[in-house]
C-alpha cells in the first residue's frame, strides 16, 4: 500500500513538474528582451513564408558594428505564439504576436509561395496598415508587395516584385506604380523599398542598413557576410 502511495506521489509530482515546466515555456516564449534604446527591426512570419527572405534582414541587421556594437533589436512577430513552418521545412517561432508587438522602426514584410493566403487575410492586412502609421520604414520582398497592395499604404508608390510578377501585381491593384521586374531588382520610393526577394532581399536589407547607419557600416557588413566573395 505504501508502495503504491509512494508511486501516486512521484506521479502526481512530475505531473505538476511538467506542467509548471509547460507553462513558464509559454510564459517566456515572448519575452525577448529588446534594448529601448536602439532601433527595432521587425519581420513578419506565417505558415509557409520563404526562408532567405526572414534570414536576409536579420543576418544583415544582426551584426554587430566594427567595434561589437549591437546596432539594432530583431523581432519575429506573428498572429499566433507557435512554431511555423517556412516553405524550406524551417521551423520557426515568433517573439511577438500581433496582438501585442514592440514599436517597430521598421517593418520587413517577406511572401510565400501561395501569397494569395497572406492576402486574404485581415488580420495580417490590418496589421501592415496600422505599423506603416508608426514606422520609418516597410520592405517587402517577392510577393510581399501584394500584401502591400492589399493594404492600400503603397499607392502612387513605385514598388517591384517577384520576377514575372510585375503585370500580376499591376492588374490585382492598379494604384500601385509597378515596376519591369525584368530590369528593376530593388525600388524604394519613400518609406517604402522593395525587392524581387529570395537573395535579392540582402542587396535592398544592405540598403536599408547603408540608410539608417553609414555606407562604411554597410561595406563592413558586406565584409561580415563574405558578399565580395561573390563577386
Amino acid at each position: 500500500m505504501k508502495k503504491i502511495m509512494l508511486n501516486a506521489c512521484l506521479l502526481f509530482t512530475l505531473a505538476a513538474c511538467e506542467n509548471n515546466f509547460s507553462q513558464n515555456l509559454k510564459t517566456t516564449s515572448m519575452e525577448k528582451k529588446m534594448d529601448p534604446s536602439l532601433p527595432t527591426i521587425g519581420i513578419l512570419i506565417f505558415e509557409g513564408v520563404l526562408t532567405n527572405e526572414v534570414v536576409a534582414p536579420m543576418d544583415v541587421f544582426a551584426k554587430h558594428d566594427s567595434s561589437g556594437n549591437t546596432l539594432f533589436n530583431l523581432a519575429l512577430i506573428a498572429k499566433e505564439d507557435r512554431v511555423y513552418t517556412t516553405e524550406e521545412g524551417l521551423k520557426i517561432s515568433p517573439d511577438f504576436i500581433i496582438g501585442a508587438p514592440p514599436d517597430l522602426d521598421v517593418l520587413v514584410v517577406p511572401s510565400s509561395n501561395d501569397p494569395d493566403q497572406q492576402v486574404k487575410d485581415s488580420v495580417l492586412i490590418n496589421f501592415i496598415r496600422e505599423q506603416n502609421k508608426t514606422t520609418d520604414y516597410i520592405a517587402s520582398h517577392c510577393a510581399g508587395a501584394f500584401m502591400l497592395g492589399e493594404s492600400g499604404i503603397a499607392d502612387e508608390k513605385e514598388v517591384v516584385t517577384y520576377c514575372s510578377g510585375s503585370e500580376a501585381l499591376q492588374e490585382a491593384y492598379p494604384s500601385l506604380i509597378v515596376m519591369d521586374d525584368r530590369v528593376v531588382s530593388v525600388v524604394q520610393d519613400g518609406k517604402f523599398i522593395s525587392s524581387n526577394g529570395n537573395l535579392v532581399s540582402y542587396i535592398a536589407s544592405l540598403d536599408l542598413l547603408e540608410q539608417m547607419t553609414s555606407k562604411a557600416h554597410r561595406k563592413y557588413v558586406e565584409e561580415q557576410l563574405l558578399i565580395n566573395k561573390l563577386k
